[in-house]
């Protein structure tokens, strides 16, 4: 890892993955999207609304993967002092808030049919919303930090504080008796019919790779700004 502590060995690896990415992303989520629209049957039960699920459940894994990333760079922050990786935390933060505010959004969506309401106060959908106030919370403050220099740690322990409601979310459902379903996908299989499973593989990945491609370039355009920044003190001080 610390081999692309180097900011110029990482740009020259990071400007050819942005664009693979964000091409190969674009591609399986339209493939996965006009699957899920027009290709895969109606469910039995959920009827069309089983549609948006596509969307809603690379939506949840991203929003969550988003803060797993956030702790492990805000970890390789303080043990290791890698100089990239307060720059990756604060590059995926966006991404993840973002991610999460779409899980919220297209559960509602879905929830409204299925169980009558907009929203419903149990355990997985609050863990999410928390989530998503964590992701405001840590981008207000990695902002404030890093007005007074790079050697904050206010954020990345918060980075790492935050995590742990990750295996919260997860857990809900099994934890408490709630509205939401059970996992539908597990290690050892899946519930899921394969006519109607086939769209998801396609959103995930693609969503995915997006989700990498969007962290990549909020990082070169990071790093660009401050050797502009670096730049123009060191005109001013000539």
């Amino acid at each position: 890892m610390h081999r692309f502590a180097n900011p110029a060995r990482f740009l020259k690896i990071a400007k050819p993955a942005t664009a693979w990415l964000l091409g190969i992303g674009l591609v399986l989520s339209a493939i996965g999207i006009v699957g899920a629209l027009f290709l895969m049957p109606p469910d039995y039960l959920q009827g069309q609304t089983v549609r948006i699920l596509h969307i809603h459940v690379p939506a949840a894994w991203l929003g969550m993967g988003g803060w797993t990333g956030i702790a492990v760079a805000s970890a390789a922050q303080i043990i290791w002092r890698h100089p990239l990786a307060g720059v990756a935390a604060r590059a995926i933060a966006p991404a993840g808030a973002m991610f999460a505010f779409l899980c919220l959004a297209t559960g509602s969506i879905w929830g409204r049919p299925t169980w009558g309401t907009w929203w419903e106060w149990d355990g997985r959908l609050t863990s999410m919303l928390v989530l998503f106030f964590l992701y405001c919370g840590y981008m207000a403050l990695a902002a404030a930090e890093k007005e007074r220099g790079p050697d904050g740690r206010a954020a990345p322990l918060f980075g790492l504080i935050g995590a742990v409601n990750i295996p919260i979310i997860h857990f809900s459902v099994q934890w408490w008796n709630t509205l939401h379903q059970g996992e539908s996908i597990q290690l050892t299989g899946t519930t899921i019919a394969p006519q109607i499973l086939w769209p998801l593989f396609f959103t995930l990945f693609g969503f995915s790779a997006l989700f990498g491609a969007i962290v990549l370039l909020r990082m070169r355009t990071e790093l660009a700004a401050t050797k502009i920044e670096a730049r123009l003190r060191r005109t001013a001080a000539a």
